[in-house]
């Protein structure tokens, strides 16, 4: 594993760990995208069946049920414990019109035309626009919170450096996976926009603002 994988895997952790923490520390999920949450939970649970059926390491393990756990968790808070708080009048996005074509894209463009390959190739697609409904929200509401915005800051780092990560297994290991990497860039140009308000005004103590 070399140090870009490890620091995007740790970024991903921080993101969900902040997420959580925001939640359960203020008692109220209010900014936080309940649609974004169950496409991530979609995510992990269709990437990492893998689970059932191959052993690569005790850290590989490790980090997908962390990854499922916390999805779930995440997405009982919103739904269940601190449901009152939930903003469901802003987080409006019509998120059929990702799972659908992705889930086509997913038949049509894969590894290996077999369950566990399309699954794997469905959670890489998804993944990409997974945030898509959080972003939506936080244009429609005009603002979101400091914290929030830590949360997607360290949400993108992880895709950017896994996105290097790709580059530097292309270059000394010869290893090129076409539905990583274009997912991955895609992913990256979604945050652009949000990384250059994140460190012009979240950074310098202002409060990221949208128009709405």
């Amino acid at each position: 594993m070399n140090i870009f994988r490890f620091t995007g895997d740790l970024s991903h952790l921080a993101a969900i760990i902040i997420l959580l923490l925001k939640i359960w520390k203020t008692r109220s999920c209010a900014g936080i995208s309940g649609k974004s949450q169950i496409l991530f939970a979609l995510v992990f649970t269709t990437r990492y069946l893998d689970l059932l059926t191959s052993f690569i390491s005790l850290y590989n393990t490790t980090m997908k049920v962390i990854y499922i756990g916390c999805a779930y968790a995440t997405v009982y808070l919103i739904y269940t414990k601190f449901k009152a708080t939930y903003d469901g009048n802003h987080d409006t996005f019509r998120v059929e019109f990702l799972v659908v074509p992705v889930g086509g894209l997913a038949f049509l463009v894969n590894h290996d035309f077999s369950p566990l390959e399309i699954l794997w190739t469905f959670s890489i697609y998804l993944e990409s626009v997974a945030i898509l409904p959080q972003l939506f929200m936080i244009s429609k509401t005009g603002e979101a919170e400091t914290i929030t915005t830590h949360y997607l800051f360290f949400l993108g780092l992880y895709r950017a450096l896994y996105l290097i990560n790709w580059i530097w297994r292309f270059y000394f290991e010869g290893f090129f996976d076409m539905i990583a990497i274009v997912a991955g860039v895609v992913q990256t140009i979604l945050y652009c926009d949000f990384f250059y308000l994140y460190v012009t005004k979240v950074l310098k103590g202002k409060k990221l603002s949208l128009p709405a």
